[in-house]
């Protein structure tokens, strides 16, 4: 994994004038990860991500001029140029080196450029005048224009000439080897990741994985690694509405060569056919049909559903009849929809709505639904529960959440959505002035005074559902308790359909929520999060699906599986999930 974080912001650790002072060292040497890189650029208005590309292009052309210099020390002849030591033809040298401290300023080198230097500060000297040539090359490179101002050189060149020196060295130090890398002057060396992409950091990374992975420690490989996932992230468009339809490919990784695990239907299933009804758009309707008010599911009229059989309609879906998040109705009446009723798909808890008259008026509809040959199918959404959700209050560990905002420009100053009063949440500024689609929510326990900030639900190809919270399903008790709620409910429906199931694939959770090392994760900011196949497959060794699927077969085999499995994914959930029935979205992609 990359570097802890480091927490406290730059402004509080310097001044103004002190962090201008210390540019080139924080830079370079002081942001330990994605997080401090973007405080860095809070502060100085630039790209959090441009900032952590260029820290690490820095460290890997400072690693590569240390090489170059031991490299030049096992050429025979070259004791008379000791270049790490106080004896050399370049007197200025020395000077140089003072120069330098003083304007770019290094505790862990003061004692390097003091006469009779250890043999450790003998090598601190020479990777001291491997600054020279980075900052030059730092300063040279187009893409890190924005930076200049940090990594201002006005000083050091008013003090001496450090460019002369530089071309005196390139000019002493022959190339040690005659092969692509290290034939080259240290100079051409340091500037090839910016003559493959003058103006692109991204792609200069991409060259030094390339190029010079070989000489680096294996943590800045897996850095970079993790910074060209970060902005590949970042670059990516969300924006409302789904992504691109991807073309059908079929291969190894998509199930298509695993063995077969179809699960049969029993004798009503071929024969189902679903009418879907958003339950509190039907009962007003219905209120308008009927000249009467019919708010509660008793209320329902048995000529309806006289009628709907009459049509052939033997299956009713109820969209929306479980406890929905309060905090959901009051974020669209905050926007300007007073009207708005709390999306069917936060839900607070399982339970049939009071409102539309509680457990005891879904049983009498049920009884008279069956009276008529209909049976009743729900919602499960188990990638998310409401952003106030019961599971929330009591199981906040259950979500995917970090100890501080992923990003630090967030701020969470407005509402507070939850009605407990021990507990806070805010979903981010952002969303109340249309600024920003933040991916995390602000959870405050008054109790412990402890903050998470938990992330929205996401399917990576649409902005974030700001009043929904995201399940960890890495954690073994989550997978257990939905796998619970879904055998529940099996128990009482025939039918049911899962919302967003394509999430919970492991391919997709892993892309969306922990990718690989240098994978570009779907939802922004979770490219830091990367696991490796091995603490992946771990943490979630088997499909979720398949384990429901053949936990539902056992102990409540009489109930119709429906997955909502974009994505092109038909096939691997019915064919090896064993999923009764997905949506047909493979043809209605291709027929887009």
């Amino acid at each position: 994994m990359s570097q802890p974080l480091d927490k406290k912001p730059l402004l509080n650790r310097y001044s103004l004038h002190q962090l201008q002072k210390a540019g080139w060292r924080e830079l370079t040497e002081g942001l330990p990860g994605i997080n401090a890189a973007r405080d860095f650029a809070l502060w100085h208005k630039s790209s959090g991500t441009g900032v952590y590309l260029l820290t690490l292009l820095t460290a890997a052309a400072r690693w590569m001029a240390q090489h170059y210099f031991v490299r030049l020390e096992l050429r025979p002849g070259l004791d008379k140029l000791d270049l790490a030591g106080t004896t050399h033809p370049l007197p200025e040298l020395q000077m140089a080196y003072r120069t330098f401290l003083h304007c770019y300023p290094r505790k862990d080198m003061a004692k390097a450029i003091e006469p009779g230097a250890t043999e450790a500060e003998t090598l601190s000297r020479q990777r001291l005048l491997a600054e020279f040539f980075v900052l030059e090359a730092l300063l040279d490179n187009p893409a890190a224009q924005s930076f200049h101002d940090l990594l201002d050189d006005t000083e050091l060149s008013s003090r001496f000439d450090y460019h002369a020196l530089i071309e005196k060295l390139t000019t002493l130090l022959k190339p040690p080897q005659e092969d692509e890398i290290w034939g080259q002057s240290l100079p051409e060396l340091l500037r090839a990741p910016m003559r493959s992409a003058p103006h692109s950091l991204v792609e200069q990374v991409s060259y030094v994985e390339q190029h010079w992975a070989s000489w680096l420690p294996e943590s800045i490989v897996m850095d970079l690694q993790l910074a060209r996932a970060i902005a590949a992230e970042e670059d990516r468009p969300h924006l409302p509405g789904p992504g691109p339809s991807p073309s059908p490919l079929f291969g190894k990784d998509d199930g298509s060569n695993a063995p077969a695990a179809f699960t049969a239907d029993i004798d009503w299933m071929p024969s189902a056919v679903l009418l879907a009804k958003s339950i509190y758009v039907w009962l007003d309707q219905l209120s308008s049909r009927y000249q009467r008010a019919i708010t509660t599911l008793s209320d329902i009229p048995d000529e309806e559903l006289a009628c709907l059989a009459g049509w052939g309609i033997n299956a009713l879906w109820l969209i929306g009849i479980w406890e929905r998040s309060g905090a959901s109705k009051r974020v669209k009446h905050l926007c300007g929809n007073p009207e708005a009723e709390a999306s069917a798909y936060a839900l607070h808890a399982y339970r049939v709505a009071a409102d539309l008259g509680g457990e005891g008026a879904l049983q009498d509809f049920e009884q008279r639904c069956r009276n008529h040959g209909i049976r009743l199918a729900c919602d499960v959404v188990p990638n998310h529960t409401g952003i106030d959700s019961e599971w929330i209050k009591q199981h906040p560990d259950w979500f995917l959440q970090t100890d501080q905002p992923p990003y630090p420009a967030y701020r969470f100053s407005g509402p507070d959505l939850c009605d407990e009063d021990e507990i806070s949440i805010r979903i981010e500024d952002g969303y109340w002035d249309h600024s920003d689609a933040a991916v995390v929510c602000e959870y405050q326990d008054h109790r412990t005074g402890q903050r998470r900030y938990i992330y929205h639900g996401n399917d990576g190809t649409h902005m974030p559902w700001n009043d929904t919270a995201q399940l960890n399903f890495l954690l073994p008790e989550v997978r257990q308790a939905m796998s619970d709620l879904i055998l529940a409910i099996a128990q009482r429906f025939s039918l049911i359909r899962f919302d967003a199931a394509m999430t919970l694939a492991r391919k997709h959770f892993r892309r969306l929520w922990f990718p690989p090392p240098g994978g570009s994760a779907g939802v922004p900011s979770r490219s830091t999060f990367w696991l490796s196949d091995a603490d992946f497959d771990e943490a979630f060794p088997v499909e979720f699906w398949r384990e429901v699927v053949d936990r539902i077969n056992r102990e409540a085999p009489d109930t119709l599986l429906i997955a909502e499995a974009f994505w092109l994914m038909e096939s691997y959930f019915v064919r090896n999930l064993g999923m009764h029935r997905v949506y047909n979205s493979a043809f209605m992609n291709m027929l887009k």
